[in-house]
């Protein structure tokens, strides 16, 4: 029956007949739902739940349109479609990053860029040279130094420091631990009568020798930072994510700060500019002797909480700093130390096992403060000492009030044994891992821990198997290269790692604990947005999910395992939006 013909119809026509008519005459004046973008002619890894596979994928406004093959998709294009002729490329979703430090990154060499140091020589030949170009009396700074990572995997001396650099105070940062020459303790006061634990001292003479552990570094009469205003920081910090987007990061979970420090990414949302999206760490606003009414008081005044915010800018878990570093000899491990770590750390107890920040009782206050007020909650825990402690708190919590489904985690950890795995999988508690660390770390571990400690070094394959959701980051601090930043947030370097279990200098440790590919992807995708509670927005490309992907230059899946450290990003899609084009496709 014609069109013409219906209408032409008496009025008497059922109310059926009538609904008909004007839905057929809707559907033909509704012009078709065209995508703003096709991307086609390609391999697009889905991580949806089946790990889907499609050739296209459409793109209409912030959203992801639809997938499947070619010739499905193309139909979906019209006249205005922007076409992306893939030819045969892979797309992936956009990487999340779980773990970085943006607004320290973002200035970190803003005024003189930081070099990338490998061995005692070369810091020696870095700190001469300003020391050259410094007049007498200004401070050198390293502003993010491990000692540990250099070729020797030891702690230049003072004496080293001060044939170099005699007149110049020097401060090389460790985060939870420096070393600094002759000048910087005599400038600052520290003498061997002064009593703070974090000074080391030569155990014969008690003279300190230079080598700073934890709060100790409060003591150092450093210089006031040089300021830089508003519209500087924002620059800069747009500078970084476009360095993120080259990488194909979409979206990160910012480590730790202050609820004030949400400002910086909202302006950059509200004036269109910010091309990453931020899940920010809060840390907890109350010292150890804090009552858990004041704690539940102090969280409330922050006036936010865990998924405050929209798809941009989200608040994300509350913090505290459980243990020290790793690298610093400050982690809390299970067993002593051991020998080999006076050489590196100075450490000469024969029954040291690290720092601990809060006793069973002060943790089991917090946690249970954050859960009673709505918060995701996480610790910094470097050792395996610390992360036991942690889970011990944890398990009191939940006895009261379950903690499973609360997304809780543990960042960094380094150490789980099939105990910790099976307690973290019975409250699902997250591992927020950084496999940074093991490719650039696991030879020192090795060296101090020996063969059998190392076995629960980043346990991967264990971690997945136990049924831990896994969370990929990088730790992300100063420097602005992808691979030679402090840590490397090159996401293809980590994936590399945690496939093969290699290192940076070239070692393989604990094989069996390699995972594979698929697994590798989703820690940087799926698994991350999981951690936000935003797996039904982002991680995976599905119709109905934002539209952040990255185009690689190589095939995750199938390229040689050596060609995954050097994949490239050709093209970052975020929000529906083109961020990054490494050239034409």
């Amino acid at each position: 029956m014609s069109f013409d013909r219906l209408i032409m119809q008496k009025t008497t026509s059922s109310p059926v007949t009538l609904i008909l008519i004007f839905s057929l005459l809707l559907s033909c004046c509704t012009p078709p739902e065209y995508a703003d973008v096709v991307l086609y002619n390609g391999k697009i890894i889905t991580v949806d739940g089946n790990f889907s596979i499609h050739e296209a994928v459409a793109v209409k406004g912030s959203k992801i349109l639809a997938t499947g093959k070619n010739d499905v998709i193309l139909n979906l294009a019209g006249k205005p479609t922007k076409m992306i002729d893939l030819a045969g490329k892979t797309v992936i979703p956009g990487i999340i990053d779980a773990h970085t430090h943006p607004l320290t990154a973002a200035v970190s060499e803003h005024f003189q860029p930081i070099p990338d140091l490998h061995t005692i020589n070369e810091l020696l030949e870095w700190v001469k040279s300003e020391a050259l170009r410094k007049e007498p009396g200004n401070w050198i700074i390293h502003p993010k130094f491990f000692a540990t990572r250099l070729y020797e995997m030891r702690q230049p001396t003072i004496d080293e420091l001060d044939s170099v650099a005699p007149d110049n105070p020097v401060f090389l940062n460790g985060s939870y631990g420096a070393m600094v020459n002759s000048m910087a303790l005599e400038v600052s006061g520290i003498t061997a009568k002064t009593t703070h634990q974090g000074i080391v001292k030569d155990a014969i003479t008690g003279v300190p020798t230079g080598f700073i552990r934890g709060s100790a570094s409060g003591l150092l009469k450093l210089p006031a930072p040089e300021k830089l205003d508003a519209k500087q920081k924002s620059g800069l910090l747009k500078k970084l994510f476009e360095h993120y987007n080259s990488v194909g990061i979409t979206s990160i979970c910012s480590g730790s700060g202050k609820p004030e420090d949400l400002r910086w990414y909202e302006a950059l949302r509200d004036s269109g500019e910010l091309t990453v999206r931020v899940y920010h760490n809060l840390y907890a606003p109350f010292g150890k002797n804090t009552s858990v009414d004041d704690m539940i008081t102090a969280l409330n005044n922050f006036d936010v909480t865990t998924g405050s915010g929209d798809s941009w800018v989200k608040v994300g878990a509350l913090k505290i700093i459980l243990d020290g570093g790793i690298l610093t000899g400050s982690a809390y491990l299970r067993q002593p130390w051991g020998d080999r770590a006076a050489d590196i750390y100075g450490i000469t107890d024969p029954s040291y096992r690290g720092i601990i920040n809060f006793s069973h009782d002060e943790l089991v206050k917090i946690i249970a403060a954050a859960n009673d007020s709505g918060w995701k909650f996480t610790a910094h825990v470097t050792g395996g000492g610390a992360v036991d402690i942690l889970l011990d708190a944890m398990e009191e919590v939940n006895m009261k009030t379950p903690i499973r489904g609360r997304r809780f985690s543990i960042i960094h950890g380094n150490f789980y044994t099939p105990a910790a795995m099976t307690r973290m999988a019975e409250m699902d508690v997250y591992a927020d891992m950084q496999p940074a660390w093991f490719y650039k770390d696991a030879e020192l571990i090795h060296h101090v821990l020996g063969a059998e400690r190392i076995r629960h070094f980043h346990p991967y394959k264990s971690l997945l198997d136990y049924g831990i959701m896994v969370n990929g980051g990088s730790d992300h601090m100063v420097k602005l290269d992808s691979y030679t930043a402090i840590n490397p947030y090159n996401p293809f370097v980590a994936m590399w790692s945690v496939i093969t279990r290699n290192t940076e200098k070239g070692s393989v440790f604990v094989s069996e604990e390699a995972i594979n590919r698929e697994q590798a992807l989703k820690m940087y995708t799926i698994n991350n947005a999981y951690a936000s509670f935003e797996e039904d927005i982002k991680g995976s490309i599905e119709p109905g999910k934002l539209a952040d992907l990255a185009v690689l230059s190589d095939d995750l899946m199938t390229c040689p395992t050596d060609s995954i450290k050097q994949i490239k990003v050709i093209l970052t899609m975020v929000n529906g939006k083109i961020v990054y084009e490494r050239g034409s496709m």
